[in-house]
């Protein structure tokens, strides 16, 4: 078993702001695996908001990623339940992870989607992020948007109201809200009529996550919006500590550590009776397609940052009527962009073996 694993820089189109951060690039890590002349790769980003960082990521995946996975993939279930298990950061599970389902479509000459049962194009429409900006410049990135099944905009006070007022203005689609822990339950409080008058559909995070009590104080009020928690959930012991304060979560790969950790957090939520989104970071199609695997399981979809970036470093995803359409490529369906790398052969190399 051969793994290799390198990093590689996302560039968006424009400058993103939320109330945490702001950012025009990031960047994330692509693990290449090599076993029986096939070759797989996943992607994999840092749980920013939980202190990790890409070398943190990229060492785990070049020291031990071969321990991990083993001598071969013969049991890919048992392959992919110690990568879940692994005591190494969440970005470094998720790129092996990732890896293990490329391979799998690969040796089968078809794409991994395929494999799982799934339709070509998602069932579901998915949402598009928009990050805090003026009233024209939001107004801008909404004309501009692709054809997508609802927003989600970045909002951060009640200066925002008047964002979403222009945005509702101009559009009838569900428009759904993101604070990122940056509320205070008087400002949700206070400002909770006029989003309804909006007909703001959602608020994920409005709270930090330790603010358990703020949560249910919002919950307790007669007329609120559904919340749905994004931070405050990354793993299965999380969900259960949601139900009482959210309506839903919002489940990512970089968040749980892959396809395989991320689908118990999805079906632990469902079986609580919390409505799902699925969704993801600043990532390439790769990576997105990983969490495509992952779409009937989820009540709404937000995989959209493929519609932020400059010069992606893979290709294959499409948009038809708002919804994902995956590539057809075999594995997680999508190639390497003209200036990246080509997938190397999966022969013997100096990288780290077992």
């Amino acid at each position: 078993m051969e793994v290799r694993v390198r990093r590689t820089t996302l560039r968006l189109l424009t400058t993103f702001r939320s109330s945490r951060l702001a950012y025009d690039s990031t960047d994330t890590c692509i693990a290449t695996i090599g076993h029986g002349g096939v070759a797989g790769q996943g992607e994999g980003t840092p749980a920013w908001a939980h202190g990790e960082t890409l070398e943190e990521v990229i060492e785990a995946v070049a020291a031990e990623g071969a321990k991990v996975l083993g001598p071969d993939l013969s049991d890919p279930d048992e392959v992919l339940d110690r990568v879940a298990e692994w005591a190494a950061p969440v970005g470094a599970r998720m790129a092996l992870d990732g890896a293990v389902h490329d391979w799998l479509g690969r040796r089968a000459g078809q794409p991994t989607w395929r494999l799982f049962g799934l339709s070509r194009t998602l069932a579901q429409p998915t949402g598009y992020t928009i990050g805090i900006a003026s009233v024209a410049e939001t107004l801008e990135v909404v004309a501009n948007a692709p054809d997508v099944g609802a927003f989600k905009m970045k909002v951060r006070s009640a200066e925002d109201i008047e964002r979403l007022a222009a945005v509702r203005a101009v559009t009838s689609r569900p428009i759904r809200i993101d604070a990122n822990e940056a509320w205070s339950f008087e400002t949700a409080r206070d400002l909770t009529p006029r989003l309804r008058d909006l007909d703001i559909q959602l608020i994920e995070q409005p709270f930090p996550t330790d603010a358990v009590d703020t949560y249910r104080r919002y919950r307790d009020l007669p007329d609120r919006l559904p919340v749905f928690l994004d931070e405050g959930c990354t793993d299965v012991a999380s969900v259960h500590a949601a139900r009482g304060l959210a309506d839903g979560v919002v489940v990512k790969l970089a968040k749980s550590g892959g396809v395989r950790a991320t689908r118990r957090v999805m079906e632990a939520a469902r079986r609580l009776g919390l409505s799902v989104m699925l969704s993801c970071n600043c990532e390439s199609e790769l990576a997105l397609s990983q969490a495509a695997l992952l779409a009937p399981l989820a009540d709404r979809i937000d995989i959209d940052s493929q519609f932020l970036l400059r010069d992606p470093p893979f290709r294959g995803l499409g948009l038809d009527q708002g919804r994902i359409v995956l590539g057809d490529a075999p594995g997680l369906g999508v190639v390497p962009g003209p200036e990246d790398p080509p997938i190397p052969d999966a022969g013997p190399g100096p990288a780290a073996e077992s």
